[in-house]
């Protein structure tokens, strides 16, 4: 099967990106070990929600977020515009979904399509991959993405950091769920 080069440009659109550009070079090699060791240091981890997530890679149409999570912790209700994978790397997480509940141990995957209304349980200390990737949608001069789609990753930070963050950090949305209030 040949791959369409022209659909992927290395740096296209990396011109949108207002924060962290760093983290869309064209390569980035992550330690996900002393990742991890560092998120246990950050205040968010010893909060209550604890909880604690870094982005690894953003570009306009992906992004990369680890997250470690305490015991017991449960992020809330919430759906990606994109679609997402969940790669459990250590412990077990329960996803709650509309009409079932799913385990994912370390080593599995777990692919949700856009839109699928879940919630994360951690069932012991996990630490998670969450990986959300958009559909790309061109305009005349450039590619150009959604608000939503630019700040679903500060959605999700915001989720597994502390449901919400800082006061007017999120924002309600008419069917419930919360997303993250555009960057100023």
């Amino acid at each position: 099967m040949a791959t369409d080069l022209s659909a992927c440009h290395p740096g296209a659109g990396i011109e949108v990106l207002n924060r962290l550009p760093g983290l869309a070079e064209p390569l980035l090699q992550i330690d996900l070990e002393r990742e991890l060791q560092q998120l246990r240091r950050e205040d968010s981890w010893q909060r209550e929600t604890g909880r604690s997530s870094k982005t690894l890679a953003k570009y306009p149409d992906f992004r990369i977020v680890l997250i470690l999570m305490k015991s017991g912790t449960r992020m809330r209700q919430h759906r990606a515009e994109g679609r997402i994978s969940i790669q459990q790397l250590k412990g077990q997480v329960c996803i709650h979904l509309a009409d079932r509940k799913v385990n994912v141990s370390a080593g599995q995957l777990l692919v949700l399509d856009c839109g699928v209304l879940h919630d994360v349980e951690a069932l012991e200390e996990s630490a998670l991959l969450l990986t959300i990737s958009w559909r790309r949608e061109k305009s005349d001069a450039s590619e150009s993405f959604s608000d939503t789609q630019r700040h679903l990753d500060e959605e999700a930070v915001s989720r597994m950091d502390d449901e919400g963050g800082a006061p007017d950090a999120a924002v309600n949305q008419h069917d419930g769920t919360e997303r993250a209030a555009p960057d100023s």
